[in-house]
């Protein structure tokens, strides 16, 4: 069922003239929730390119609504029904309907601030149509915490939703939209218990977070939408300004308050970037804990894409297929999400391509106890086990390293920490602290760490990465391709010897160094299969 959800979602589905759907918006829209085979999907139903779609919904005699593909009957379908609390009012006179919407089939969304300054500036999202909204009457522009709680209420006693989501426009100046998400935050938590998502774009004081954290925020969006740059620049410029470095900045800040998986961010597919560039910003995304929610283009009525047409499903089958495999080694699960986009899924199909996590996960120490844990690890290894050192093996690198964990049931069991030559911070990496508990050694946990530091820093574009190994350990890294490079040393009282990675032999998995221009190719073989995929289904529907 994956696969026809994937292709539903790219190719819409021919519905009955009275089946209606949002048409505008500042998220994925134009389109109508369903229930297929139990999952929600969000699908594209009024757009030109629907009309080509080989699916196509059929009443039978009994009422119940049936999915075909071209004349093969598929399964049956659910609509899922306006809620009731669309046709109240609230207190002041404004429709519920324009205050918020039900999105999939239990959460509660709403654009807090529906105008955006990035609009008046020229600056706005080529795929975004959030003013739009306005000048069609569907909303107001500015909902007050009064009446976000009190529709919350009634969207929860009504209609059983569990969760919502709380966006906005970027505000003048921008930043401010985050304490007024904050404000609105708290009026619904002390209204009602109903766990909260918020997006906003990252703001120059990475202080505002606490506000939404005080409030009681469980979850939130930190949305880049795509991570090849020239994309980036072409369609989406304010947020070329905000700049790389501060959305990373934002993204950790983030996980460190709100924890792994609960922190997103949705990257679009279809933009006219390259494929791998989605697998790379996963992978970078998932690695920090932030889970990449992957979305194909929806054409939104209204914005300067509204004539575009969505990927070709089998290039999303490809990306979530490897976007899901990554999920697996970082441990990250959209089952695991307390709120907002990524637990409701309905207009992405990558949850459904999630399996079991692997028994043992490799990523970047995110919060303060995983680093605590690491520390502990090389304390036992390092002190306790090995006496290199007498009360600690903290030195000045540790501040300007990426430690790497082994996790196992939420244990750190292993760690190692690498960091940049001081005089040469781009082409020079230095490994070391590669310390595996007693226990799990027969995991190969070590060798697993040493190849997760080859890779990441050949992402850092390294060019030479050592380490000074005990003399004892020559053998185990000349296994993983390194070399002996120059004579044994002694260190606290120990011959090290110093040696080299071989970076040409770290795995090609579509994750190698970013440029400004954005990701290098894929290598032959796996560009072929892509182009085999494209030039397949390239044909009309």
């Amino acid at each position: 069922m994956k696969r026809i959800i994937t292709e539903i979602q790219s190719r819409g589905i021919r519905v009955p003239s009275e089946i209606r759907g949002r048409s505008g918006g500042a998220g994925p829209a134009e389109g109508r929730a369903f229930l297929i085979d139990g999952i929600a999907v969000n699908a594209p139903i009024s757009a030109a390119y629907t009309k080509f779609s080989p699916f196509r919904l059929v009443e039978d005699p009994d009422g119940r609504y049936v999915l075909y593909r071209h004349d093969k009957r598929v399964t049956a379908v659910s609509v899922v029904p306006e809620p009731h609390y669309y046709g109240r009012t609230g207190s002041d006179g404004v429709p519920f309907q324009k205050i918020a919407l039900l999105h999939g089939v239990d959460c509660l969304a709403t654009t807090v601030l529906q105008r955006c300054v990035n609009w008046k500036q020229s600056l706005r999202c080529a795929f975004c149509a959030t003013e739009r909204s306005l000048e069609n009457q569907a909303t107001i522009a500015e909902k007050s915490p009064a009446q976000l709680a009190e529709v919350a209420r009634s969207a929860k006693a009504e209609d059983d939703v569990t969760h919502m989501v709380l966006t906005s426009g970027t505000a003048d100046p921008p930043g401010s939209e985050i304490g007024y998400l904050a404000r609105c935050a708290a009026a619904i938590k002390a209204s009602i218990n109903l766990p909260l998502h918020v997006q906003f774009l990252p703001p120059a004081d990475l202080g505002l977070l606490d506000q939404l954290k005080t409030a009681g925020v469980d979850t939130v969006g930190i949305h880049i939408e795509s991570f090849d740059r020239a994309v980036l620049r072409k369609l989406a410029p304010a947020k070329t300004r905000i700049g790389f470095e501060k959305y990373e900045a934002t993204w950790k800040k983030a996980v460190t308050m709100f924890g792994p998986n609960q922190v997103s961010s949705f990257l679009i597919t279809g933009l006219g970037e390259q494929p791998e560039s989605i697998v790379w910003g996963s992978e970078f995304l998932a690695d920090l804990g932030v889970y990449p929610f992957i979305v194909p283009l929806r054409p939104i009525p209204g914005s300067f894409l509204q004539d575009a047409v969505p990927p070709d499903p089998a290039v999303m089958a490809f990306i979530y297929t490897n976007v899901a495999d990554i999920l697996r080694k970082k441990g990250l699960t959209a089952k695991n999400s307390l709120a907002g986009c990524v637990r409701c899924g309905a207009c992405s199909a990558l949850p459904l391509y999630e399996g079991p996590r692997h028994q043992i996960t490799y990523h970047s120490a995110r919060t303060d106890d995983e680093l605590s844990q690491a520390f502990g690890v090389r304390r036992e290894v390092f002190i306790k086990e090995q006496a290199i050192f007498v009360e600690s093996d903290v030195d000045e690198h540790d501040a300007a390293s990426i430690h790497i964990v082994a996790k196992k049931e939420g244990r750190i069991i292993g760690t190692v920490r690498v960091f940049p030559d001081p005089r040469h911070r781009r082409e020079h990496w230095i490994g070391g602290r590669l310390a595996v508990l007693k226990g799990f050694r027969d995991y190969r946990v070590g060798a697993a760490l040493v190849k997760e530091a080859m890779k990441r820093v050949k992402k850092k574009g390294c060019a030479v990465f050592t380490a000074h190994i005990q003399e004892k350990n020559i053998r185990f890294f000349k296994k993983l391709g390194w070399v002996t490079a120059g004579p044994v040393e002694t260190y606290c009282g120990y011959p090290h010897q110093r040696m080299q990675a071989d970076l040409s032999r770290v795995e090609n998995d579509l994750m190698q160094s970013l440029p400004d221009k954005g990701p290098p190719p894929l290598d032959p073989a796996v560009t072929s299969k892509l182009q085999d995929i494209t030039s397949e289904h390239r044909r009309p529907f």
